[in-house]
């Protein structure tokens, strides 16, 4: 029997488009996609960036997908066996949500959220925030977790163990691990000037405040390097911080180490990743953290700070270092240890994300349609 499973989403997300492909290629699952926006074709304003982008990947491609505006949405949803949401954050899911659950049919939620990213708070505004919570939660037969602080948050909150299905939250490890049609590591270090023999700490997302990459300056440049040992320091992307922390770097004695090269798209970074021993990332309040599974992907070691949600599942002594978010001091002594066992911890790394990938995703969720239908 061929399940039809009805999926709503904010927008096509890169590291979404290749997972709702591989569903979509199941027999056993009818996937229909439905976006409340899309700007995916072309390019847009990110604002985490600040740069306008465009992806240089196809995001709508090999699985069948429609704008919200473009559907009956009331005979959509009285058609299918099940309905999946991405998250309940915006005004039109939570009605969504609701005029699905008036018709009985079985619903999944995924979502990001976990204590440490996503805190009830304290007092009243806790109580409410809770209660608004269960308001949503009441409305869904099951819980796709996509780790195990996502899990224990849903625990947290009332669900039941027997609701909650893993279904990790994984990117195209195939896409990540093959060599780059885009460039090599070779030739991304020739790009902006990194001899091959110079060990290279990476940097990757978007240079905001929650990413503290001003933190990771700081830790790099506190950090008692051999001259001739001194690794390079790569900041790729863009945000708000750019501009203060290349002023800063024009400060340093040795800023001939750091380099930036602004935003790079999804076929550039496979070989971005390969080319550094070290990937960073020491966000505040960070929900999972997808940069960490790429890099892993590449055999790249990882240090990534006690606030990302792929920290508790994805890193630890063998594949990288955990630190303490904004931790400047932590962050230095991490940075050694890691340089100093990198390519062990690289390899221990691809070995272990290669589990977490696309068909444990696919277990899970049909776990999840089997236990409502």
């Amino acid at each position: 029997m061929t399940i039809k499973l009805l999926y709503f989403v904010s927008h096509p997300i890169q590291y979404q488009a290749p997972l709702l492909r591989r569903i979509s290629a199941e027999p056993e699952i009818d996937l229909e996609v439905i976006f409340e926006s899309d700007f995916s074709s072309e390019s847009y304003f990110d604002q985490g960036f600040g740069v306008d982008v465009k992806w240089d990947i196809p995001l709508r491609e090999s699985y069948n997908s429609h704008l919200l505006s473009e559907v009956d949405i009331d005979q959509r949803i009285k058609s299918v066996d099940a309905i999946w949401f991405h998250g309940w954050q915006s005004r039109m899911f939570k009605q969504l949500l609701k005029a699905a659950n008036n018709t009985g049919k079985p619903i999944l939620m995924r979502g990001e959220n976990w204590l440490g990213a996503m805190p009830d708070g304290t007092g009243i505004r806790g109580w409410l925030k809770r209660r608004y919570l269960s308001n949503i939660f009441s409305k869904c037969d099951a819980f796709l977790a996509i780790g195990s602080a996502n899990r224990q948050y849903y625990l947290d909150h009332g669900i039941l163990q027997d609701k909650i299905f893993n279904m990790p939250y994984a990117i195209d490890n195939s896409f990540f691990a093959q060599p780059s049609e885009a460039t090599s590591p070779l030739e991304f270090r020739q790009e902006i000037g990194i001899e091959a023999a110079q060990k290279i700490i990476l940097f990757a997302g978007k240079m905001t405040a929650r990413k503290n990459p001003d933190v990771l300056l700081s830790a790099w440049s506190q950090a008692d390097w051999v001259d001739h040992d001194r690794p390079a320091l790569v900041f790729v992307g863009d945000g708000e911080l750019k501009q203060p922390l290349m002023t800063e770097v024009d400060q340093l004695t040795n800023r001939q180490d750091v380099y930036f090269t602004g935003f790079r798209n999804q076929t550039e970074l496979p070989a971005i990743y390969k080319a550094a021993d070290i990937f960073v990332l020491n966000s505040e309040k960070e929900p999972w953290g997808l940069a960490i599974n790429e890099a892993m992907a590449c055999g790249t070691a990882v240090i990534a700070s006690d606030q990302c949600g792929a920290a508790f599942d994805l890193v630890d002594g063998e594949t990288g270092v955990v630190v303490k978010a904004g931790d400047t001091a932590e962050l230095v002594v991490a940075l050694g240890k890691a340089l100093e066992k990198s390519v062990e911890m690289g390899e221990a790394a691809q070995r272990r994300i290669s589990s977490w990938d696309f068909e444990a995703d696919l277990v899970g969720l049909k776990a999840a349609l089997e236990f409502v239908l």
